[in-house]
């Protein structure tokens, strides 16, 4: 406990899903949080009071990470509450899988537009205040599928791996400033997107898997707190996979 005491993160993506265990357990931790949400207010309200039992300030703005603008009033934002940002996850993203035949246009770019476009947004948002202070951790979450592919899921598996390059490249340029960043690829994690999936379904994805289970969102989260924490202050340009060993 207390790993991130003294922090203040921005995490994209938090009311829901895999951004909701990071929100908890980044409190749990001790940081001070603030995460944006795109559509239900109300949802983004019960995670802050579930976050706040632990004593730390938390905060749920509206934003949406893909818009260049947005993106910028957020960090502002965050930085008017907070004074700075320690760590950034970039965590917002959506599927729309269809096989390439069937894929139209604005699938391929909806895709690439909230997954890839959103963690430019933000990180060129977060970078001058992180040089200024000449610390910060910068978290994007990719996937096993931007690591090895996935049938009817092109338009996904591109921007996950467009996150990997793009995260690499990040460390190399703001390394110098005492700035991280790292890429974190999850496998098969048990979400809202996966209740819907039959036990059959379940049953072959979970044969896939060495560990022979789904993973949970604080797996995830877990793996967030070690690259946010000063426990891995000379890890960058890395990519974490969280997966059972299903990209091994």
């Amino acid at each position: 406990m207390g790993l991130l005491t003294g922090k203040v993160a921005l995490i994209t993506g938090g009311s829901r899903g895999i951004g909701e265990s990071i929100v908890i357990k980044y409190a749990q931790e001790g940081a001070d949080i603030a995460f944006s949400y795109v559509s239900s207010e109300e949802k983004a309200m019960e995670v802050v009071r579930n976050a706040e039992e632990f004593g730390v300030k938390v905060i749920a703005i509206k934003s949406d990470a893909s818009d260049y603008t947005q993106s910028e009033t957020l960090v502002n934002e965050v930085l008017g509450v907070y004074g700075k940002i320690d760590i950034l996850i970039n965590n917002a993203g959506i599927t729309k899988d269809t096989l390439m035949l069937r894929m139209s246009e604005e699938q391929w770019d909806q895709v690439i537009h909230v997954n890839l476009k959103s963690v430019f947004n933000l990180t060129k948002h977060v970078l001058k205040p992180m040089m200024k202070q000449k610390s910060g951790s910068i978290i994007n979450m990719s996937s096993v599928v931007g690591v090895f592919g996935n049938a009817g899921q092109a338009n996904y598996a591109a921007s996950k791996a467009g996150i990997l390059g793009f995260s690499k490249s990040i460390a190399k340029e703001v390394g110098s400033r005492n700035i991280r960043c790292n890429a974190i690829a999850p496998g098969f994690i048990e979400t809202d997107m996966t209740h819907v999936l039959t036990e059959d379904q379940k049953k072959a994805y979970i044969d896939s898997i060495p560990l022979k289970r789904l993973g949970a969102g604080s797996d995830v989260a877990n793996a967030c707190v070690f690259l946010g924490s000063d426990m891995s202050t000379y890890v960058s340009g890395q990519v974490l996979s969280v997966c059972g060993a299903l990209n091994t």
